[in-house]
């Protein structure tokens, strides 16, 4: 497997990490609300949406690489209370030396895999949990069953929001199944994708939201409709009639996500 490394970006002041060759994230030290992946764009704009402009929100991310969403939540929500699970202590020795958190950024990073993490958090302590993990350009298998997502219900407050960064093509039998294991544990449901990852079969970032509360769904539609990269909102409704009929993964039947082509 190819080191992680840090690289310029394609701006003065930005970084992009790179992990088994490909670009896992992208930093700007400057403007931490600038963001360049498209992907991370739309988990932004479900981080904006959760609750009043510029309040605090108690939050666990189950993966950090660079800690591109971590930072913008420290600018878009100061003394929001932050904590990271990435179990890869050598990617994260790597950012503090070469792209430093900003000082009392409130962002703790833990050295645990998500299910570890996540077991040992308190009952209802989260408002967002943000699920962006990849093992070998894969989103993990283990952190897609059932019972993990049974775990993380727990952790969030009733109105809590699960946001998943998950990655699939056509026909998306893999989100198929993602999503049955989400119904089960989480009444609400919103899913966001670029029309392009909708209609073609090549592989693209499909964003899931999901909660025991409301899910933005009309706030993300009103984002979708000026954002740069112009994206799809489908609510409940629509993620039953496109996404419906897969069995939930648990933890004796689960697999990773697809991988890239050429992998």
């Amino acid at each position: 497997m190819e080191p992680s490394e840090i690289v310029p970006g394609d701006r003065p002041g930005t970084f992009v990490l790179r992990m088994a060759g490909m670009n896992q994230s992208h930093v700007d030290l400057r403007h931490p609300l600038q963001l360049e992946f498209e992907y991370v764009r739309r988990i932004a704009d479900v981080i904006d949406a959760a609750g009043p402009p510029g309040a605090p929100l108690r939050t666990v991310h189950v993966g950090g690489a660079a800690m591109t969403l971590p930072r913008y939540i420290a600018a878009a929500r100061p003394r929001s209370p932050q904590v990271v699970l990435e179990p890869a202590a050598e990617v994260t020795e790597l950012v503090r030396a070469e792209l430093p958190l900003p000082p009392r950024s409130g962002i703790k990073v833990r050295p645990v895999d998500g299910r570890r993490g996540i077991a040992g958090l308190r009952d209802g302590y989260a408002e967002l949990v943000v699920l962006d993990a990849f093992a070998d350009a894969r989103v993990p298998g283990d952190l897609v069953t059932v019972e993990f997502f049974r775990d993380v219900a727990r952790v969030l407050d009733p109105a809590g929001l699960f946001v998943l960064n998950l990655t699939d093509r056509a026909p998306f039998g893999w989100v198929r199944r993602v999503v049955g294991g989400l119904r089960s544990v989480f009444p609400e449901l919103l899913l966001t994708a670029e029309p392009a990852t909708l209609r073609a079969r090549r592989l693209g970032n499909l964003v899931v939201v999901a909660s025991r509360g409301p899910v933005p769904v009309a706030a993300l539609r009103q984002r979708s409709a000026s954002a740069p990269a112009p994206y799809r909102v489908l609510d409940a409704a629509q993620v039953s009639d496109g996404f419906g009929g897969g069995t939930p993964f648990t933890t004796d039947d689960t697999e990773p996500s697809p991988p890239p082509v050429g992998r």
